[in-house]
């Protein structure tokens, strides 16, 4: 314990702690937050939470949690593959399987056990079979900006349950430059055997970079595997990008069949904690089979299974989507002025996606310009810290207004003018 403490002492001396404020109310983008070290209490316009469309204070997704606890209660208690099966889990497995085009689908509690039953079942299968041995290795690649749910899954793909219980093959793990198609042919050419099962999987829009993977050249360079998976998670995907928020493949106006018809296996993890206003995650698959699989993973039965107020939510979340494409369409509209006016005002915002990444320069403290946000202008922004680049990081969501985002970039543009020193100019006085 006394490294830790000594760790931890350093990281909050360092400020690369975040602050960590305490929400009392919130009401679309209005939120009042209290300060817990000082008990000082903010009333903020949001441009950090992942409630993308907005759906979180939708009356009908709060009136459909709240009929769900009148009928089921607040937990099922129980595993689905037990007695914690309830008719809103089918319903929401139908739901996404129409929603994401592929028929059959599985309910997590969260992406990362999702991703983690997933890359234990694919490669080590469930419990050992009387009478079966699977002997085929697995290549697995993986994007290295992938989201930590994958890269924890990966990096542990060799020693799951299924290699510690049974035997199981080698699976071996390769990553592949950030979407850099031509380094993942050659990770390919170079990494894969004869008889290889082989799974690319990748972030379909990156959390930290708000950039979208090129899926269609992704394909084209899979096809000369043929059987290869690919997987997708669209955690930042779903309800954010494509004519009507269908995700990466409804971006690119490609269908999984057609992925199928390709020779190639889409996989597709779905979660709710952005534009479905709940919690939870989803594998959808072409067959049967590979549900069957995760649903008897150690994943699925070492838990509950989702509980029916957030199942109810994300399924009246999905419904509203599906039946009103207008509110994806507000999304994509905000988020492409909110990043012309940043980069109007000559901020490095990257990506192309309502994730809206803004790099600063090394001399200022991404943590100090959020403080004096929040402080004078009653602006919420995150601050931080991804593979040494500081940056705020903003999404706008579907209910943002035009005056909304002309504040936050004038307030930014004032903060810049009063914190940044830059270094060459620091000299130059000096």
């Amino acid at each position: 314990m006394e490294v830790v403490e000594k760790y931890m002492q350093g990281l909050y001396q360092s400020g690369l702690y975040p602050d960590k404020f305490i929400c009392h109310q919130k009401q679309g983008n209005l939120v009042e937050v209290e300060d817990p070290g000082n008990g000082k209490r903010y009333k903020l316009l949001t441009f950090c939470t992942n409630d993308v469309l907005g759906l979180v204070q939708s009356e009908k997704v709060k009136q459909a949690a709240i009929d769900s606890i009148l009928q089921y209660g607040t937990s099922n208690s129980s595993c689905s593959v037990l007695s914690g099966r309830i008719d809103l889990h089918r319903q929401l497995e139908q739901e996404i399987s129409a929603f994401k085009h592929l028929p059959h689908t599985h309910l997590f509690l969260n992406a990362w056990m999702a991703m983690q039953a997933l890359i234990d079942g694919f490669c080590h299968l469930a419990i050992n079979l009387p009478g079966f041995r699977n002997t085929r290795e697995t290549l697995i690649l993986t994007d290295v900006l992938n989201h930590g749910c994958i890269l924890s899954a990966v990096t542990n793909a060799s020693n799951r349950s299924g290699k510690m219980f049974s035997h199981s093959p080698n699976v071996r793990v390769k990553a592949y430059r950030h979407c850099d198609v031509n380094d993942l042919a050659r990770k390919l050419r170079r990494y894969a055997q004869p008889g290889d099962r082989i799974m690319v999987v990748s972030d379909a829009v990156f959390s930290m970079d708000g950039d979208i993977a090129p899926l269609p050249e992704m394909l084209d360079v899979l096809e000369s595997y043929p059987g290869s998976v690919i997987v997708m998670d669209e955690a930042h995907a779903s309800g954010a990008i494509g004519a009507k928020g269908g995700g990466i493949y409804d971006h690119f106006g490609i269908t999984p069949q057609q992925v199928l018809d390709r020779g190639m296996v889409p996989l597709i993890m779905t979660t709710f904690s952005k534009f479905a206003a709940s919690a939870g995650a989803a594998i959808s698959s072409h067959i049967p089979e590979m549900i069957d699989l995760l649903d008897v993973s150690p994943t699925s039965i070492g838990t509950i299974s989702l509980p029916a107020p957030t199942t109810a939510a994300a399924l009246e979340s999905i419904r509203q989507v599906r039946q009103y494409p207008q509110i994806v369409e507000s999304l994509q509209a905000n988020a492409s002025y909110l990043r012309e006016r940043v980069i109007e005002h000559d901020f490095a915002a990257i990506g192309e996606t309502n994730v809206i990444p803004v790099l600063v320069p090394p001399e200022l403290n991404p943590k100090q310009f959020c403080r004096h946000l929040m402080e004078h202008h009653g602006i919420w922004v995150s601050a931080i810290w991804f593979i040494a680049k500081p940056r705020l990081r903003i999404t706008a969501n579907a209910l943002h207004t035009k005056e909304d985002m002309d504040k936050l970039v004038n307030a930014m543009v004032e903060t810049r003018e009063l914190l940044y020193k830059p270094a060459a100019a620091t000299v130059a006085t000096a």
